[in-house]
């Protein structure tokens, strides 16, 4: 199972630093970190916004289920929910990409009867070297969800050669 230390230490990094709390709106709202979101809302991406520090700089939104299955007992988790390239600053602060995924986005699907997850978006600065095509599926397929499981961002973040993520933020629900 991934040990995923980033994920531990940006999510405390976030608590202590509110300028790291990446802007997600979820079916037309902001949310607040921790924020409920019923399933049904959260089934298509959410829109990102951030206070980039180069608003010439591309960069990179990651997203993760925390809690799969169980809140009690995350045996398959983290699952990767979302890995999308290409993100340019706009206005209002608001990212936007229109470069192909790495992993299309998943809405959330916990298994009855679990407790509400986590599914949390990092924010990473996108090397100038980094290209998508080299890690996504051909022809611009799903990503298998084999490949979701046990997801090691840890090890993502060293193969795609990144820094820390700039912002985070996460949302609940079941």
């Amino acid at each position: 199972m991934p040990t995923n230390l980033l994920v531990k230490r940006i999510l405390n990094t976030q608590e202590k630093d509110s300028s790291k709390t990446l802007g997600v709106t979820v079916h037309g709202k902001a949310i607040t970190t921790r924020q409920y979101i019923p399933k049904a809302d959260a089934q298509t991406a959410p829109d990102i916004s951030f206070d980039v520090p180069n608003p010439s700089t591309t960069y990179m939104v990651v997203a993760l289920d925390l809690d799969a299955p169980f809140p009690f007992w995350g045996g398959l988790g983290p699952i990767l929910h979302w890995i999308q390239p290409g993100f340019k600053v706009g206005s209002n602060n608001v990212l936007t990409s229109s470069e192909p995924f790495v992993a299309n986005y998943i809405g959330p699907a916990p298994p009855p009867c679990s407790g509400p997850h986590r599914y949390i978006f990092f924010l990473f600065e996108q090397p100038d070297s980094f290209d998508g095509k080299e890690y996504a599926p051909a022809n611009g397929k799903p990503l298998s969800n084999w490949f979701r499981m046990r997801y090691d961002l840890d090890n993502w973040q060293k193969k795609a050669k990144l820094g820390d993520p700039l912002a985070v933020n996460y949302f609940v629900s079941n």
